[in-house]
């Protein structure tokens, strides 16, 4: 069963509704998927109160655990903690911090500030992660992502090396922004054996990295 703990809608830049989102994710295998389009002070509310209904629809009627959540993506680092925490109260079951992508000019620091929060929950696409970084998402418990989206995976081999040094928890993402891009038969595996980790620290993120993440969304 495929867990995928970010993905986009047409509330942000994604193709597909909410509902039709997940039904393709139903169809492909998956147990579970996050919605978390991408977010500011300016949509916050206007997305997870959207989010919160398909997602209360799907599981409803169909067998999946379909997650509301935000990507905060491109502001100002230093309001990460307080916009994460804006996120949870509106009902964000998962906060998602855009890390510092080597094809996006994020701004530097925003992945420190991100693994500093005690409201965000995974950080996506890092980039060139550093040791310090990677070391507080470990202490915080906070995930970090492999991701299989284009350009943002360019970097995946450096985030897994220095994830582990750290000793972080990986999750394989697809950041998809159609169902085009929603994992089908092995890829998911791939794309992790493909960012240099081992076949066991795969499985270790298949056989329990996404039911702890889980649990930690679903307080």
């Amino acid at each position: 069963m495929i867990y995928d703990f970010h993905t986009h809608t047409f509330l942000s830049d994604g193709e597909n509704s909410p509902i039709e989102l997940v039904r393709f994710a139903v169809v492909f295998g998956y147990r579970c998927i996050a919605l978390t389009d991408h977010g500011s002070y300016s949509n916050l509310d206007f997305i997870i109160s959207r989010l919160k209904k398909d997602c209360q629809l799907a599981e409803k009627y169909w067998d999946i655990n379909a997650i509301p959540g935000v990507e905060l993506t491109n502001v100002p680092s230093k309001s990460i903690d307080d916009m994460a925490k804006a996120a949870k109260e509106l009902g964000a079951r998962i906060v998602v911090a855009h890390g510092e992508s080597i094809v996006e000019n994020v701004e530097p620091g925003t992945n420190l500030e991100a693994v500093k929060s005690k409201y965000v929950d995974l950080l996506a696409h890092p980039g060139i992660l550093k040791l310090k970084e990677a070391r507080l998402a470990a202490q915080n418990g906070i995930f970090m992502e492999i991701s299989s989206r284009a350009g943002h995976s360019l970097t995946n081999g450096v985030v897994a090396n220095v994830g582990r040094e750290a000793g972080v928890k990986f999750l394989i993402n697809s950041d998809a922004h159609s169902h085009n891009d929603l994992f089908k038969s092995d890829m998911q595996e791939r794309v992790g054996l493909g960012s240099g980790l081992k076949k066991d620290e795969v499985e270790e993120i298949f056989n329990k990295n996404y039911k702890e993440f889980l649990k930690r969304i679903c307080y």
